[in-house]
């Protein structure tokens, strides 16, 4: 892997990755020269004992241009500002220009309730050069590229003091959100492990106390035995529909043994993991014969200074499936209470996903 850091004029970081040397003449635009100076803050939620974040200048981030006007994508004129390069490079990071967190942040307002600077950093990663491609359709050796990037971008981040979480993730498809089309995901590091991701630790933790063993790595184990839920199985990865699915077609993806993150896979490791995304990316889009919207979310171990044997390496997919000809929705339920209802079960709707004949190595 090949990495160069730049400087945009308005002083966020640029990276750019490749897997061929970069050339010297690569440039880092922005929409503008003015100093970046996002300034989000943090309030505590007594009910829920957990931070929610206020940056209300994200409401005039972009949203669905015009497909002449992609500021993710390399500049094809003068006349619409870009946020990478013309040139050759594989994968692109920089600074989100409408951040939820900023190292920047300062004086939080006094409240009611405790409040504080929302310090952290939210990175967007720009899959690909290529606004018409997704994450599933590039080639294998690009999308282990990405893998790399996330291992890097977990070391880098996650050795800053102020950051405890770093999570990559995707949106994709406006079902889900996305503001745009190109192919990208972002990372948010967090000065602080989210609520989702502490819940799932304490439970994994709690099971490595009791039993000297890690939660997921029996969970696996049991579903690798039983198969019947299995859609990809690779030297060192499976992808998986949980016994205990909320979504129909949810799939994870994990190392079979345990690794606290991506900077800890094996480079054999990595490359099983890309191949197991990219079977799971394509049974998806090969069962609705169209782009599958979809949310991609990474777990991993914190970054907080504490020691986590408990913590393992795993991939969540939760899609917004179409169930009689309709989207299926988070409501009352799941959004209210907490409370999943499943519309199927993990057993039958898997089998759809693993009738999907796929060609990774296309």
């Amino acid at each position: 892997m090949h990495k160069r850091t730049l400087v945009k004029p308005d002083g966020r970081r640029l990276l750019l990755y490749g897997r061929e040397p970069l050339a010297d003449d690569l440039g880092a635009p922005s929409p503008s020269t003015a100093p970046h100076t996002p300034n989000p803050h943090l309030r505590w939620h007594p009910l829920r004992g957990e931070w929610v974040a206020y940056a209300g200048y994200r409401q005039h981030r972009t949203f669905l241009p015009p497909p002449e006007y992609n500021p993710l994508a390399p500049s094809r004129s003068t006349e619409h500002p870009t946020e990478v390069p013309d040139g050759r490079w594989d994968v692109a990071v920089f600074e989100n220009l409408f951040p939820t967190l900023s190292l920047r942040a300062h004086d939080a307002p006094p409240l009611t309730v405790p409040t504080a600077p929302a310090r952290g950093v939210c990175e967007v990663v720009v899959f690909t050069p290529d606004a018409a491609a997704t994450l599933g359709r590039l080639p294998l050796a690009h999308v282990a590229l990405i893998v790399d990037v996330w291992a890097d971008r977990y070391e880098e981040l996650g050795r800053r003091p102020e950051i405890a979480y770093v999570y990559p993730f995707e949106n994709r498809g406006v079902e889900v959100g996305v503001t745009l089309h190109h192919p990208h995901g972002q990372i948010y590091a967090y000065p602080f492990v989210p609520p989702v991701a502490a819940r799932e630790l304490e439970q994994q933790r709690f099971h490595y106390e009791q039993h000297g063993r890690g939660l997921l790595e029996e969970m696996i184990a049991h579903e690798i035995a039983d198969a019947a839920r299995v859609v990809y199985q690779g030297p060192h990865v499976v992808a998986f529909t949980p016994v205990c699915a909320r979504y129909s077609y949810e799939v994870w993806v994990a190392p079979v043994h345990p690794a606290p993150s991506f900077a800890a896979l094996t480079a054999d490791a990595r490359r099983d993991f890309a191949r197991a995304m990219k079977t799971v990316l394509l049974k998806y889009d090969g069962l609705w014969g169209q782009p599958f919207p979809y949310i991609l979310a990474f777990h991993q171990a914190p970054t907080d200074g504490a020691a986590h044997p408990e913590a393992h390496l795993h991939a969540e997919f939760y899609p917004a499936y179409r169930m009689r000809g309709r989207l299926k929705y988070l409501a009352g339920s799941e959004i209210g209470a907490g409370v999943f209802t499943a519309d199927s079960l993990p057993e039958e709707t898997v089998k759809e996903l693993q009738a999907v004949v796929v060609d990774v190595d296309a």
